[in-house]
């Protein structure tokens, strides 16, 4: 719902302190450009180097030549991969493919990162390591939604815990663990 893929039955989505509940169709592609979106299953573009992948997120948005230069290589610093900027998806590990797609959703400065089990495709030592990451970009000011089933993340991490229940809010702990 807050990438307006879906529609609520009832009730409304405020982000940044905006309604979004009823934005026409043409004003979501530019609410989508103040997040990020880290997905399970990576979508990275098999065809271009980690550099690439995270430049054509900034392209989106027609980031200038100039700006994408600056910008890619900070942002694949700081999610450990400098090394890695002319390398293909495929010549990658799970973690190291995540974490392009995590610079990817990082590139354009978002407000809000949304993650969809950024950790169910991997090992609990890289699962931990994205976590880690994730938490650092949280700690700089970034709005992180995560969903995950990973008990052993939410448990050790405490930070705020909603569970939906059928599209029903049923808990909502600050520091929270995992359900019972």
């Amino acid at each position: 719902m807050i990438l307006k893929e879906e529609e609520p039955t009832e009730g409304n989505i405020i982000i940044n302190g905006k309604d979004t509940t009823f934005l026409k169709p043409k004003r979501i592609p530019y609410l989508r450009r103040s997040m990020g979106v880290v997905f399970q299953d990576f979508r990275l573009l098999p065809d271009k180097t980690v550099y690439e992948n995270v430049a054509f997120a900034m392209n989106i948005v027609k980031a200038t030549p100039r700006h994408i230069r600056r910008q890619v290589p900070m942002v694949l610093s700081l999610v450990g991969l400098s090394g890695k900027a002319k390398v293909y998806p495929d010549e990658l590990s799970g973690g190291e493919q995540q974490r392009v797609a995590l610079a990817r959703a990082l590139v354009n400065n978002p407000s809000m990162i949304i993650a969809d089990e950024p950790t169910g495709n991997l090992d609990p030592e890289t699962a931990w390591e994205i976590m880690t990451l994730l938490n650092e970009i949280n700690l700089r000011g970034t709005t992180l939604v995560i969903a995950t089933h990973a008990k052993d993340i939410v448990d050790k991490m405490k930070k705020r815990v909603i569970e939906i229940d059928k599209g029903i809010i049923v808990r909502d702990d600050k520091r929270g663990g995992y359900a019972k």
